[in-house]
């Protein structure tokens, strides 16, 4: 695929500048770049190493001199990270699947394949499955009994899909994903160490060793339109409801979801987050790398917390929080700005202390 400088420009509703003619067919950073790629010197730091490649174009910042860089074209979009969504999307040449349904392919007679359903190879689709019009489903791929996938969607290699889970239409879900494994549910015939903990914060009391009896999964999973699942995520299926991921939520790589949450719209869960059980998480919400939540709590809509925060008790909407246990960043930064000043505060205890036993012996 190659486009010219003036198709690019025109397909993202920004400004083509020189040579507006010269074609292009791949992207790369400004010091990797050839004469047929456009270079991505989106700021001024990155425009520094045009002249380490061999770039003709690239995209540049509102504002900038791009003959002063050297370049024969260029793109200018007010937001140019943004507009690398849409470039990206141009340039993206695909997995090289195929079209067509691969004949190593098992479809079950009752599943329904909608029109332009593309299936790759050694894939299985199990009984009374539905697959929307559009469709991509990748090698090795498993999509359980019963379940449902939306118009459009792209389900990468290896992706496991269980039984009666119901996606929306547009998901993208990458390598190696599972969706609908059962929860984490096990229960004791007594009272168990961690019900004494959780009453007593602290003392298990007379619990004695036990086995754990399964409660087996009976809900499924739903996922709306327009998510997205990272490679190697997990998102249990609910004990009795169903697990829920909100319209246009993204959930990153090693993300584990666990039985019976809920995740609102326009969510972003980073690489590592990890959701207990039961657990509600609003809109608009933000969880950033290694979060975790504990189990039947509450996130209000568009908190953000940052990158190790451990979440123990809910938190209202709006609020950012950091540290374990969460609580409001600017209070965790103070809190560790006078943690770094406790090497100093001793010592100076320690030196009232002497002072005063000098004084002490001086009497």
């Amino acid at each position: 695929m190659s486009y010219t400088i003036a198709e690019i420009a025109k397909a993202l509703g920004a400004s083509a500048l020189g040579a507006a003619d010269l074609s292009v067919s791949a992207l790369a950073e400004p010091a990797d770049a050839g004469p047929g790629d456009l270079a991505l010197a989106t700021k001024p730091e990155y425009a520094d190493a045009l002249p380490q490649g061999r770039a003709r174009a690239a995209l540049i910042w509102e504002g900038a001199d791009w003959q002063a860089l050297g370049l024969e074209a260029a793109i200018v979009a007010p937001r140019p990270r943004y507009a690398m969504s849409g470039l990206t999307r141009m340039m993206d040449p695909g997995e090289g699947w195929g079209d067509g349904i691969h004949p190593s392919a098992i479809i079950h007679d009752t599943a329904q394949l909608g029109p332009d359903v593309h299936i790759g190879p050694l894939t299985v689709i199990g009984a009374g499955a539905r697959i929307g019009a559009g469709t991509r489903i990748g090698p090795q791929a498993s999509i359980g009994a019963g379940a449902q996938i939306g118009e459009g969607g792209l389900i990468r290699e290896g992706v496991r899909i269980a039984a009666r889970v119901r996606i929306g239409a547009r998901v993208i879900i990458n390598p190696g994903a599972a969706i609908g494994g059962d929860g984490f549910s096990f229960v004791t015939p007594e009272k168990s160490g961690v019900e004494a903990v959780r009453e007593t914060l602290g003392d298990q009391g007379g619990a004695a060793a036990q086995s754990y009896v399964r409660i087996h999964s009976l809900g499924s999973v739903r996922l709306g339109d327009d998510v997205e699942i990272g490679a190697n995520a997990a998102i249990d299926r609910g004990t009795v409801r169903d697990t829920v991921i909100g319209d246009r939520t993204k959930v990153d790589t090693l993300v584990m979801i666990a039985h019976n949450v809920v995740v609102g719209t326009d969510t972003l869960l980073c690489g590592l987050v990890g959701i207990a059980g039961s657990s509600r998480i609003g809109n608009n919400v933000v969880l950033a790398g290694q979060v975790g939540v504990g189990d039947n709590l509450f996130v209000g809509d568009n908190v953000i917390a940052g990158g190790g925060t451990k979440i123990l008790s809910n938190v209202p909407a709006g609020r950012v929080v950091l540290g374990y246990p969460a609580m409001k960043m600017d209070a965790h930064i103070d809190m560790y700005k006078h943690m770094r000043r406790l090497g100093r505060l001793v010592a100076d205890v320690a030196t009232l202390k002497k002072s005063n036993q000098n004084r002490d012996r001086s009497d």
